[in-house]
């Protein structure tokens, strides 16, 4: 409730020195922990001189690319950050049995694995999948750039400001303690009156802001700004993959936000939209929540859907299988992505008619599922496969997606779902089709890409090294939540009393541990690939003899992408390109029009997360002089209208002409 009576709580609200966890050994050593490294940091990017590089090509920067390497890094930072929660739980519930009561109390648990869903979701695989999305999607069509390029930054620093209330809220105070949807009537202002529950609505609002700008301007992308002659049925797979993604996203979010700003509500003025009492009913949340959480879950996978189809066609030297079927099957799985979000709570008591409308439209959505991996099974069928890293990673998906998506299909089953709802079943379920397909996917889509954004390849040993530490690891770490599901151990429990069950317990922890080094491996393997360069270096423009548009600029692009608007003539563009052979535009180079940088999108940013900050802790005077600075901001942004600069023809030439040769020998 908003409370005026005292003049001192406009300026500092409930904020006070409570609110950092002294008591809290864990917090107080990860705090000290960042502060040494962020010290550290700064002061090795002061001593390397690099904030100038920082400030002019990166945090201004407006290029698509550079953009969309920051959201894939914000991504693997966060997922050091989740992955941290993921193995102290796993640490806590392998040791928790009996009168031991493990290292967690019961409090902080909850807000680990609160956070820890959260993160994963939120700002682990939605900045990877965006991040590739803003990177390939361009270059794929032929574009110069995205539709509207400040709104790209402002997405990317949005979605960044976002993780960062998270991770405040890690020393400030404190995290929600709901799960990772954050239910009322747990999530209210009764049982919850901390702040955890308000620094999870407004992360999520200000990363949702910049999720469905990211959205907008990505559909206007793709749909005005393809090359002369790609017609829809010529766009590559990963194409139309994100451009389903982001009808998602723009038809989903914009419900998040509603449920969100309602709950809110409750929470900060006392209305009772989710309330047992005054007319409330908390399953409208639930039923909101989800409208928009199981598109949600295809948003994720869809992408790298897209991804497997381009990993699968290079690394087999053949046309896609089923081009069409592939597309049509896309389109089907994001229309009927919204006909089955009841499945996550048959359990609430809708009836018998309600359950099996829902069940038998959970079954349907595999079946266009299931015609991709017959698609990629059918492309890889008589083609001369190389077992690179990328194809590595596609298999080990379609292994590890298919048996989740079995265990996804029995609990579409109202009965079963009956019994093991609310188990670790669902859990490992869950984990099976997120790991197995969303990250599997990105770790593909990131090792492919990657030449393409730096210039040369990733260490091939550490890679394969990652991916079998990550494809054993999950099953040591999953397959016992299966069978402790089918036992009947709910989740979200940090304690036992039946030490039958800790040997499973134990498995999965060793199971994290194997992750663990698998992330590990990734780490060392950009480490050792920077070191590698030169040894590594792609001086083809094409490494892997890639099928798609984007494999026919140098690597890595110029900020410009293309010097003339390419004409594409098949769906295998880059493929066609080459036979036809590489073309000059008939009345020579000329000098490219292009944006200028701008510090806007990082302001604005900045401000919004001071905003929500200070709505977490009830700052009135602060949060209204942000709001008014953010007004003002976005203003004077809006009337500034030099922008602009033009790239010389004759520095065109230059790098066309190095581009020629590269391409003259790939063709080769």
């Amino acid at each position: 409730m908003l409370d005026f009576s005292d003049p001192t709580k406009l300026l500092l609200g409930r904020l006070s020195w409570e609110a950092i966890p002294f008591h809290e050994p864990i917090l107080i050593a990860t705090f000290g922990a960042v502060v040494l490294g962020g010290i550290a940091m700064l002061g090795f990017i002061t001593y390397m001189k690099w904030w100038g590089v920082l400030w002019r090509d990166w945090i201004t920067s407006i290029d698509h690319k550079k953009i969309g390497i920051m959201y894939v890094i914000l991504g693997l930072v966060m997922l050091l950050r989740g992955f941290a929660d993921a193995l102290m739980m796993r640490a806590q519930q392998a040791v928790s049995f009996g009168d031991n009561m493990g290292y967690l109390p019961p409090h902080h648990y909850d807000q680990i694995f609160t956070a820890h869903g959260v993160i994963m979701i939120f700002f682990v695989a939605m900045p990877l999948v965006t991040g590739l999305m803003n990177f390939v999607v361009p270059l794929q069509i032929g574009a110069r750039d995205v539709a509207f390029p400040f709104l790209n930054n402002f997405s990317f620093w949005m979605t960044a400001s976002g993780a960062a209330l998270v991770m405040a809220s890690l020393f400030v105070g404190e995290f929600a303690r709901t799960g990772w949807l954050a239910y009322p009537p747990l999530s209210g202002i009764l049982h919850s009156p901390d702040v955890g529950v308000d620094y999870y609505i407004w992360s999520l609002q200000i990363a949702g802001v910049g999720t469905l700008l990211s959205g907008v301007n990505l559909i206007a992308t793709i749909v005005k700004m393809r090359a002369p002659g790609m017609t829809m049925m010529k766009m590559p797979v990963f194409t139309w993959t994100s451009l389903c993604t982001n009808v998602l996203i723009v038809a989903a979010f914009p419900v998040l936000t509603a449920v969100l700003a309602l709950l809110s509500l409750d929470r900060y003025v006392g209305t009772n939209f989710f309330t047992n009492d005054l007319g409330g009913n908390a399953m409208m949340y639930v039923n909101l929540i989800w409208i928009w959480g199981h598109p949600e879950v295809y948003i994720l996978v869809l992408p790298v859907f897209g991804v497997f189809s381009e990993v699968v066609s290079t690394f087999s030297g053949k046309r896609l299988f089923g081009y069409a079927s592939m597309v049509y099957a896309t389109v089907v799985i994001t229309i009927l992505s919204y006909l089955v979000w009841l499945h996550h709570f048959f359990t609430m008591g809708s009836g018998a008619s309600v359950n099996s409308f829902f069940g038998i439209t959970t079954m349907i959505i595999s079946i266009p599922t299931g015609a991709k991996i017959f698609n990629w099974l059918f492309t890889m069928y008589r083609g001369r496969i190389r077992y690179e890293v990328p194809m590595l990673w596609t298999v080990g998906f379609m292994v590890t997606f298919v048996i989740g998506g079995m265990t996804g299909v029995l609990l579409a089953v109202p009965p079963a779902d009956f019994v093991l709802h609310n188990s670790l079943f669902l859990i490992a379920h869950f984990h099976n089709v997120i790991i197995g397909g969303v990250l599997f996917g990105l770790m593909a889509g990131i090792t492919y890409w990657f030449p393409k954004a730096f210039g040369y390849k990733l260490d091939p040993f550490w890679g394969k090294c990652s991916f079998w530490f990550w494809q054993i690891g999950f099953w040591f770490a999953f397959a016992p939540l299966y069978v402790l599901g089918l036992m009947g151990v709910t989740r979200r429990v940090s304690h036992f009393e039946d030490p039958s069950l800790q040997i499973w317990f134990q498995i999965a922890a060793f199971g994290a541990v194997l992750i663990a080094l698998g992330i590990g491996s990734f780490l060392i393997q950009l480490v050792v690939s920077f070191l590698r360069r030169d040894q590594l270096r792609d001086t083809t423009g094409d490494p892997w003899n890639g099928r798609t548009l984007e494999w026919s600029t140098s690597s890595p692009p110029p900020a410009y992408n293309f010097a003339f608007t390419p004409i594409v003539h098949d769906n295998d563009a880059w493929s066609d390109m080459k036979a036809r052979g590489y073309a000059r535009p008939a009345g020579g180079f000329k000098p490219i029009h292009m944006p200028k940088n701008t510090g806007a999108g990082f302001v604005l940013a900045v401000l919004s997360a001071g905003v929500g900050f200070a709505m977490i802790w009830h700052m009135w005077l602060i949060a209204g002089l942000g709001f008014a600075a953010l007004l003002v901001s976005t203003i004077v942004h809006t009337f500034n209208y030099k922008r602009d600069y033009y790239i010389p023809a004759d520095e065109v030439v230059r790098t066309e002409e190095a581009r020629t040769r590269v391409l003259a020998g790939a063709a080769a």
